[in-house]
């Protein structure tokens, strides 16, 4: 019952400060069985997840790594740290003996730059409950606190939450928004069907960045 591992997805770069973006669907372990991600690239749009435009006043931030998540809805707080590409050429994901804490994929924005920054976790393990536990609970309008390491706060406001088969994953409505600073929160869900599989979908939390504030 070792995660699954994945094959490394060729990168396709974007001109200009869009560098390489690789989408990372994230299926996480149970106490049933195994984990497995899937990697996927893809050369982003604009605007093409049908969202309304931020307002003016809406912050972009400079880059700083993610060391925190808050989720007032769900009395979610958690440490976050990197997963990236493994020595292997796999993707990698939260270890299962830190289910409680979230990993931010480090190919993605950091929160509240330009572009999709992605945070995944784990919705359960062998212990029972992890961080993402409740994501599928979210509502439009709840706020997603992320702490940076510059001692800076981006606060998002979730816009819609989805659930997405992983053989049917719409990449340009999830990773499609790339000039505004927003947020994917990825976990699994949907009926468990075991083997490489796992659950047979991806719950994603879409969110803009709406505020910025000293921790």
């Amino acid at each position: 019952r070792h995660p699954a591992a994945v094959r490394r997805a060729p990168r396709l770069r974007l001109p200009g400060p869009f560098a390489v973006l690789i989408v990372l669907f994230g299926l996480f372990a149970t106490g049933l069985g195994v984990e497995n991600v899937t990697g996927t690239s893809v050369l982003p749009g604009l605007r093409s997840s049908g969202e309304k435009p931020p307002p003016r006043e809406t912050p972009v931030l400079t880059a700083s790594q993610p060391v925190g998540i808050t989720i007032p809805s769900l009395n979610v707080r958690a440490v976050v740290h990197n997963v990236g590409i493994a020595p292997d050429g796999t993707i990698a994901v939260p270890p299962l003996e830190r289910a409680n804490e979230a990993g931010w994929y480090d190919q993605s924005r950091t929160p509240g730059e330009l572009g999709p920054a992605v945070i995944v976790g784990h919705v359960d393990s062998r212990a029972g409950p992890a961080v993402f536990y409740q994501l599928n609970r979210m509502r439009p309008g709840d706020r997603v606190e992320v702490a940076r390491q510059d001692r800076t706060v981006a606060v998002f406001e979730v816009s819609r939450i989805d659930r997405f088969s992983k053989s049917n994953i719409p990449v340009d409505q999830v990773y499609g928004d790339v000039d505004r600073p927003n947020l994917r929160l990825i976990t699994c869900g949907g009926p468990w069907v075991g083997g490489q599989t796992g659950y047979a979908d991806n719950v994603i939390v879409f969110a803009n960045l709406v505020d910025a504030k000293r921790s």
